[in-house]
């Protein structure tokens, strides 16, 4: 919430917090049309993933796809899609880049 917060975003955004209202299929297929893969939606940080020994695995598009769909914390957060722009992430860079983009096509 911090993340978006420094955003300052429009007041016609919505949110979807995915701990309470799981994301559908359709929705995460969508998000990978715009990041050009489940892997990159993918986040290696969450706890399950060393848990489950996935580090030591090859995961396929499908694997990533599988886990995203099981575990809301497989998912790389915040994800933001804006002006069909997709930002993943809370890295600095990141963060800026929407920033930029978001005050550019107000």
């Amino acid at each position: 919430m911090r993340i978006i917060k420094s955003l300052d975003l429009p007041n016609d955004v919505s949110f979807q917090d995915i701990k309470e209202d799981e994301m559908t299929v359709k929705q995460l297929e969508s998000l990978r049309e715009l990041s050009g893969s489940y892997e990159a939606l993918f986040s290696r940080r969450a706890k399950l993933y060393k848990e489950m020994g996935l580090k030591d695995q090859a995961l396929s598009e499908a694997d990533y796809k599988h886990y995203i769909l099981d575990h809301y914390t497989f998912l790389k957060r915040p994800v933001l899609v804006y002006d069909n722009h997709i930002f993943i992430g809370n890295s600095a860079k990141t963060v800026e880049a929407a920033k930029a983009f978001i005050h550019n096509n107000e």
